[in-house]
């Protein structure tokens, strides 16, 4: 037999058991006694069984009502802790979230943001998935991560599936060997390293950042070698081996080698622009909005967009 169940029915019933009688259950749920006897007759005829008996100027619940009570005490409950998983929900205190993002990006920006929702919304679940930028652009648009913390090579396509607000603009500094010549030179330029050997990646994000900062300044750099790791790319440059374009937010979290030296451009300025990206039809979700609150307010302390 499939029964077609009513919250509701099942609730009358658990009122009725707990006060003992028809009308302080009805003064209790808000509603008359022949509703609360209307509930229980038609929760009886759908299980096939009467819920309750005469007991003087009480009622009795039957053996079918008592069985009927244990399960139903137990699905709502699961209701109830429902509603208020729900209602943290959709204030932005519980649920989860899953952020892609690269490696400095995940020091400087994600583990202080996770650290403020610990803090003021515990059951809101921050999941952390290490990812460079083209490919925490990937995991966004397939929904495995619900917001991307990359970097902003340009405006996204048109037909994009997720949108971009800006976090913050980290400053590029020049890394050179110590005794370089240009080391103390004062007022740095970029261009006066353009025939200098280059460290920096083959393709994505940061080798476009690289180039485009070097086009910028007049010239194409040469690339001697080729890396990616921020610690890789300060040995190469302690070794005496070229210099590179480095964001301060990467130099801050890395151990620097004792044979390089790092040099601000503030005539030049370049710069990486950091940003958060979301899926356009996810922007409004609660837990991720009270996310990109805490992440921009990580952001704001760092510098500006």
């Amino acid at each position: 037999m499939a029964v077609d169940w009513d919250v509701r029915k099942l609730r009358v019933l658990r009122a009725v058991a707990e006060c003992g009688t028809v009308t302080a259950a009805a003064e209790r749920l808000l509603l008359s006694p022949s509703a609360v006897s209307q509930q229980l007759a038609a929760l009886g005829r759908q299980v096939g069984a009467p819920m309750v008996e005469p007991d003087g100027r009480r009622v009795r619940l039957t053996g079918a009502a008592r069985l009927l009570l244990r399960h139903a005490d137990r699905v709502l409950g699961q209701l109830e802790s429902a509603e208020a998983e729900l209602a943290g929900y959709l204030h932005g205190a519980a649920g989860e979230v899953r952020v892609g993002a690269f490696a400095t990006a995940i020091g400087a920006l994600v583990v202080p943001m996770a650290a403020r929702l610990r803090s003021a919304a515990p059951e809101l679940k921050v999941t952390v998935v290490e990812a460079e930028a083209a490919e925490a652009y990937r995991l966004l648009a397939a929904g495995e991560v619900d917001l991307a913390v990359s970097l902003d090579t340009g405006a996204a396509a048109p037909d994009a599936p997720f949108g971009q607000l800006p976090l913050l603009s980290d400053p590029l500094d020049v890394a050179l060997p110590v005794g370089h010549p240009s080391a103390g030179v004062p007022e740095l330029r970029l261009a006066e390293l353009a025939g200098e050997p280059w460290i920096f990646g083959a393709a994505g994000p940061w080798a476009e950042i690289t180039l485009g900062a070097c086009a910028d300044a007049g010239f194409v750099p040469e690339r001697a070698h080729t890396a990616a790791d921020w610690a890789a790319i300060l040995a190469l440059v302690a070794g005496g081996l070229g210099v590179a374009l480095v964001p301060r937010l990467a130099v801050a979290a890395a151990v620097r080698p004792a044979g390089v030296v790092v040099r601000s451009l503030p005539a030049d300025l370049p710069a990486r622009r950091v940003v958060a990206a979301v899926r356009r039809e996810a922007a409004g979700a609660p837990p991720l909005r009270r996310a990109l609150t805490e992440l921009r307010g990580v952001a704001a302390e760092l510098g500006q967009p």
